[in-house]
């Protein structure tokens, strides 16, 4: 029996102003100042002789292949991303990038942004365009009555914002 493992679906390629700028900010650290850095300590261990007791040596190669492997990742990324910067002319509809804040039956209120799937941070209530949750929003109105199903149960949410700029997405929390 192999280690055969099907290919993970693609993701939708869409990616907002501020996640692009965090992929390239990560591929300048990595390429410009870590492997840098990591390059001269696998270089001076070298110089010290036998490899395969060395540490510093072993780790470093390890260390360089993770920073090659990321780089080549997010050198392909940025090239297939598409960068979504334009607000929708409909604003009052949900789109990729959009907060929405959501009631629940109950009366308990939660706001995610819709983002790309290297956004996605459950903590700042983003998203994924690809989440199943994101799928019944797109293309819904404020007052629009959505079912969302959970672990255990079905719940239906109404949508009572829709906004796509102007929020400190620090602060912004998951309940309001």
């Amino acid at each position: 029996m192999g280690r055969y493992r099907p290919p993970a679906p693609k993701s939708a390629p869409y990616i907002t102003p501020e996640g692009a700028k965090v992929l390239r900010e990560e591929l300048h650290q990595l390429w410009k100042v870590e492997r840098p850095v990591v390059t001269g300590i696998v270089h001076e261990a070298a110089k010290n002789g036998d490899r395969s007791e060395n540490g510093d040596y072993i780790y470093g190669k390890k260390r360089l292949r993770e920073i090659d492997r990321r780089v080549r990742y997010l050198s392909k990324r940025l090239d297939e991303v598409t960068v979504v910067d334009r607000l929708p002319t409909d604003q009052d509809k949900v789109f990729f990038g959009a907060w929405v804040t959501l009631e629940d039956d109950d009366g308990n209120e939660y706001c995610y942004r819709i983002v790309g799937a290297d956004e996605i941070d459950p903590s700042r209530q983003k998203i994924s365009i690809d989440s199943p949750m994101a799928k019944q929003l797109l293309g819904k109105r404020l007052d629009d009555v959505v079912s969302l199903r959970t672990a255990d149960q079905l719940r239906t949410c109404t949508i009572i914002d829709v906004h796509y700029q102007g929020v400190d997405t620090d602060t912004h929390s998951g309940e309001v």
